[in-house]
């Protein structure tokens, strides 16, 4: 079961949920530095009336964990040097936008931040990890959404190519491998965080994210989207043909499976699949914008149009790869209404998955849907995939010796690494394995320290208390060997 020469092995986390410091060095607020966690429906902006815009207006009682997060910030060299120690190759995290351009529309960047990301780059490569870099991993700038009402406006695609052209002239020399827009084809279920859209000119309820948007608002993000991740992609080509820029969609909602062979739960299965996957991964891979939207758009009555120039700017700059998060697969039937968190989609319980993830969260496991979700992914764009996120939130605290034995975390990946292995077999060109997230870091979820995923611990708790003090899990020896034998022996 060894894997091929040159795999990526890692862990990948997010600026948003690890950095903190969200108002240092010139960074600005974002989407993020204002909700608890991205499922609360809770947003920190209110309207004022006397300026006819949103603003900030966070509540002080409740906890923004993420404005400390655990201080990686600060602490990101032996946070590294930790990573290292378990013969990782490659390290993925993201650029806080904010840390460039603070508002998003400046003309000129934040040199602190492009500072403290210049030497957060170069300590990877010191390291010996390949850097794997998002650019927006739910971090619009806020300001981009109170003033312009985020991405539903063609005005982000400017700003946007400004960010992106300071990134590559910065950063190139030392990243190889970029991914665009973390996780968008979650704009529908989080239009406020994964969509970066907010309706300005109507006042709605913003108790709830969905509801301070309109289907067109979102809609005309999507458009937004595709036209700005081609010009990336023409973009850092022409700047050095040697970048690779991926994308990065939530891949769980490949794994929809029916409930029974019912014609209409196959045909529910395959909606699932299209709604939630491919229309963003067709037009990012393949250059297509899919003829099934056009049912959609009509039923849902809304007008989305593309121009023939950028009909083709999309068709002739698809990514170089596919990157993408895989945590669990769904059921779904006809006659159920078909719900979704940030680990996927949510639909009805599968009776033949054993192994669910321990309270309070209880997710189903479902390796083979790994190796399921990298066959058709890889049978449809016929690209070199990179799973970017996988990984178990468990509810943990040291035990008498300093220490957590976390046996479930182990089993969890070293079944998925299994069926990672089995679809290399099947002949799926799948180039790495980077687990979700290998140091404790808040939930983007719910906004806590309770659910944590890393084979090394950090002291902080739900109430914002805690030393931030590191501690091995037993799970980070048992990586470290799976990297060692480059996955041999798992059998």
């Amino acid at each position: 079961m060894a894997f091929p020469e040159g795999f990526l092995w890692g862990g990948a986390i997010a600026a948003n949920q690890y950095e903190g410091a969200w108002l240092e060095d010139g960074k600005q607020p974002n989407v993020t530095d204002v909700v608890v966690g991205i499922m609360s429906h809770d947003l920190g902006i209110a309207w004022n009336d006397e300026t006819g815009k949103y603003e900030m207006a966070l509540d002080p009682n409740k906890a923004y964990l993420s404005h400390t997060a655990v201080d990686g910030y600060h602490r990101y060299r032996d946070d590294l040097k930790l990573m290292a120690g378990m013969g990782f190759n490659s390290f993925r995290t993201s650029i806080a936008w904010g840390r460039i351009f603070p508002n998003g529309d400046e003309e000129e960047p934040n040199e602190a931040g492009l500072a403290y990301y210049d030497d957060m780059f170069a300590c990877m490569r010191e390291l010996g990890m390949e850097p794997v870099i998002t650019m927006s991993h739910y971090e619009t700038p806020l300001h981009l959404l109170t003033e312009y009402g985020g991405w539903s406006n063609p005005k982000l695609i400017e700003f946007w190519y400004r960010y992106a052209k300071t990134c590559f002239e910065r950063f190139g020399d030392k990243v190889k491998y970029w991914l665009t827009f973390n996780e968008v084809n979650a704009l529908f279920r989080m239009p406020f965080v994964a969509g970066g859209v907010l309706t300005i000119d109507n006042p709605a309820d913003v108790t709830d994210p969905v509801g301070s948007t309109t289907m067109q608002d979102q809609w005309d993000a999507y458009h937004n989207f595709l036209v700005a991740n081609a010009q990336t992609v023409k973009l850092a080509h022409e700047i050095n043909p040697d970048l690779k820029v991926g994308c990065m969609l939530t891949c769980s909602g490949v794994a929809t499976y029916p409930n029974n062979c019912n014609p209409a739960n196959i045909r529910v299965a395959m909606e699932a699949q299209r709604n939630n996957v491919f229309y963003f991964g067709d037009p990012f891979c393949l250059g297509i914008v899919p003829t099934y939207l056009k049912r959609r758009w009509r039923e849902e009555g809304v007008t989305v149009e593309f121009t023939d120039d950028e009909l083709f700017l999309i068709k002739e700059n698809t990514v170089d790869f596919f990157s993408f998060s895989y945590y669990r697969s769904t059921v779904v039937d006809a006659g159920v209404n078909l719900g979704g968190d940030t680990s996927g989609l949510t639909g009805i319980d599968n009776p033949f998955l054993v192994d669910k993830a321990p309270e309070p969260w209880k997710w189903p496991v479902d390796p083979d849907g790994l190796r399921y979700t990298l066959n058709v992914l890889y049978d449809r764009y016929h690209l070199p995939l990179l799973i970017v996120e996988n990984g178990v939130g468990l509810d943990e605290n040291l035990d008498e010796n300093g220490t957590i034995q976390d046996d479930f975390r182990v089993h969890y990946i070293e079944e998925h690494i299994k069926n990672v292995s089995r679809a290399i077999d099947d002949g799926v060109d799948c180039r790495g394995y980077l687990y979700w997230g290998p140091i404790d870091v808040v939930s983007a979820g719910t906004g806590e320290m309770k659910k944590r995923y890393g084979f090394v611990y950090v002291d902080r708790f739900n109430d914002g208390h805690g030393t931030l003090e590191r501690a091995i899990k037993q799970s980070y020896y048992r990586y470290k060997e799976i990297i060692e034998s480059n996955g041999a022996g798992l059998e």
